[in-house]
């Protein structure tokens, strides 16, 4: 039987195999023995593309880190004061859009970027921008980590969505959520609108950081 035209396996099948597990189960579900059987090899032969779990998850993570638009800051800038905000604004939008649609890899983001080529990509090209725009370095390093706490938690989950949908359950003990129980039903619609509160109040405040630049650093 002569060789198949295309190998079985690449690393790129296996971190798409291994993402649909991670959207569909979470981290946990990502085992060598679960994903052999979802790729029909044997166990062992996983270990020729990916050494251990940890690589293989940290693959997993990059390559949704690698749908995120960082093109946005390398644009060409005009001179004025607020030339990064516009950049920062699609770049944040682009990241939260990776992130929600596989909100189970965010928890693998906390540890930072470690090696991953997408998200040091990512954090270089956000500190770039902020530097070249006027901001010093601690405070575009920052800024850039501030953005990330923001976006992540964005993505974790909807806090909208965690209202019961029962109006017996706010009568009386809880006055103020007598529209509770409608929030689920709106869930994208009220995330979508708090992130953009947020982001646009985000910016706003260190707006007013950077018009202050001239009286030095804070």
């Amino acid at each position: 039987m002569g060789r198949p035209r295309q190998p079985l396996l690449s690393r790129d099948r296996i971190v798409a195999a291994a993402l649909a597990l991670v959207d569909a189960e979470g981290l946990d579900a990502v085992s060598t023995r679960r994903l052999a059987t979802e790729l029909g090899v044997s166990g062992p032969a996983l270990y020729n593309h990916f050494a251990t779990k940890d690589e293989l998850i940290d693959a997993v993570v990059d390559s949704v880190l690698g749908e995120v638009d960082v093109d946005v800051l390398r644009a060409p800038r005009p001179s004025d004061a607020g030339a990064w905000q516009e950049p920062v604004a699609a770049w944040a939008r682009s990241y939260r859009a990776a992130l929600a649609a596989h909100p189970n890899v965010v928890p693998a983001l906390a540890p930072g970027p470690g090696r991953r080529p997408n998200a040091l990509r990512m954090a270089d090209a956000v500190f770039g921008l902020l530097v070249a725009s006027g901001w010093p370095r601690a405070q575009a390093t920052r800024i850039g980590v501030l953005m990330r706490y923001f976006v992540t938690g964005s993505a974790l989950g909807s806090f909208a969505g965690g209202f019961p949908d029962d109006a017996k359950l706010y009568a009386g003990a809880y006055p103020h959520l007598d529209q509770a129980h409608l929030l689920a039903d709106a869930q994208r619609e009220i995330n979508e609108a708090a992130f953009e509160t947020g982001l646009a109040a985000l910016l706003d405040g260190l707006t007013r950081r950077y018009e202050g630049l001239g009286a030095g650093p804070r």
